[in-house]
């Protein structure tokens, strides 16, 4: 029996289209009508029609994997859902219990979750460009960047959009956290450059001993 151990997501392209499921995706955290006691769910990922999920409520975490119905979870007697990919909604309904509701906000990643955080370079041989980017803090919408280009360097704030960060008249994507691309503009021309994230320093690996 195969375990899967990635978190990566496969949603069809046909669901994405008709269901927007990628909006289910995340920590949400909110509280229970009624009581007011707090209440959470957690999509690691979905692939096809299950999804591997975390619930926490009255103080304890279950794990396991849910049932995707088009733009619903289902998971046990909760079913959650979502129009924006801000706001949540959580409704609980086992037999003749009565049924419960909770209101949930979408929580932003931590920064050192980022994919984009740390050092990036490379070049390509295809234009002779070579470019560097340094992302050193993310925080919801904003990372502070330093990005060298052309062997000018500008340090600012730039716009983080998913697995994109833009300053300027450059940006850098990763899809996997470790490969990557800039693509910068000077003038009325583009440029691209292939980049890869360097390993973290640390006092162990930055001594490198060649003899």
């Amino acid at each position: 029996m195969a375990i899967v151990t990635s978190s990566t997501s496969q949603i069809s392209p046909a669901n994405e289209r008709v269901f927007h499921q990628s909006k289910l995706l995340g920590e949400w955290k909110g509280n229970w009508v009624g009581n007011n006691q707090p209440v959470g769910f957690k999509v690691v990922n979905i692939r096809g029609a299950r999804a591997q999920v975390e619930y926490t409520h009255n103080g304890h975490t279950e794990r396991g994997f849910a049932e995707v119905n088009g733009s619903l979870i289902t998971f046990g007697g909760v079913t959650v859902g979502t129009k924006d990919g801000k706001s949540m909604v959580l409704l609980f309904s086992v037999g003749g219990a009565g049924k419960q509701t909770a209101n949930l906000e979408k929580q932003d990643p931590p920064a050192s979750d980022s994919r984009l955080m740390g050092s990036w370079g490379g070049y390509s041989s295809d234009n002779g460009k070579s470019a560097s980017f340094k992302v050193l803090s993310v925080n919801g919408k904003e990372a502070q960047v330093s990005v060298t280009t052309d062997g000018v360097t500008r340090q600012g704030t730039g716009t983080v959009y998913k697995n994109v960060i833009m300053f300027g008249q450059a940006q850098i994507a990763t899809d996997d956290g470790q490969n990557g691309k800039i693509i910068y503009q000077v003038g009325t021309k583009s440029f691209m450059v292939p980049v890869t994230k360097y390993p973290p320093a640390d006092s162990s690996s930055s001594v490198d001993k060649t003899a």
